[in-house]
């Protein structure tokens, strides 16, 4: 079965605004079966940014399918956390099956 995968860059948010997302976000990842494999740069990693890519925040996290990474998603815990975001934030948001 292949993995599944969240994929968001954030272009244009700093980290200290997510701090409520955050908080709930984690819990409601964990609890839908996901791992957070990256988050750059606030957790020390670099970027290499080429093309129209962005020296951003990049979170990478994953499950072990793709139904699952969908179901986490939709969850009631993590729609909670997307309230928490704050407004006019900006987000390019993907859920992505992987290779099996």
């Amino acid at each position: 079965m292949a993995k599944g995968y969240w994929v968001s860059v954030y272009p244009a948010i700093s980290a200290e605004r997510l701090t409520a997302y955050d908080k709930l976000a984690g819990p409601a990842v964990q609890a839908g079966g996901g791992r957070l494999l990256s988050l750059l740069p606030s957790r020390g990693g670099r970027v290499v940014a080429h093309e129209t890519g962005i020296p951003e925040r990049v979170v990478l996290i994953e499950f072990d399918s793709f139904e699952q990474a969908v179901a986490a998603y939709e969850s009631e815990a993590y729609q909670k956390a997307l309230v928490a975001l704050p407004d006019g934030f900006e987000r390019d948001f993907r859920i992505i099956e992987g290779n099996d």
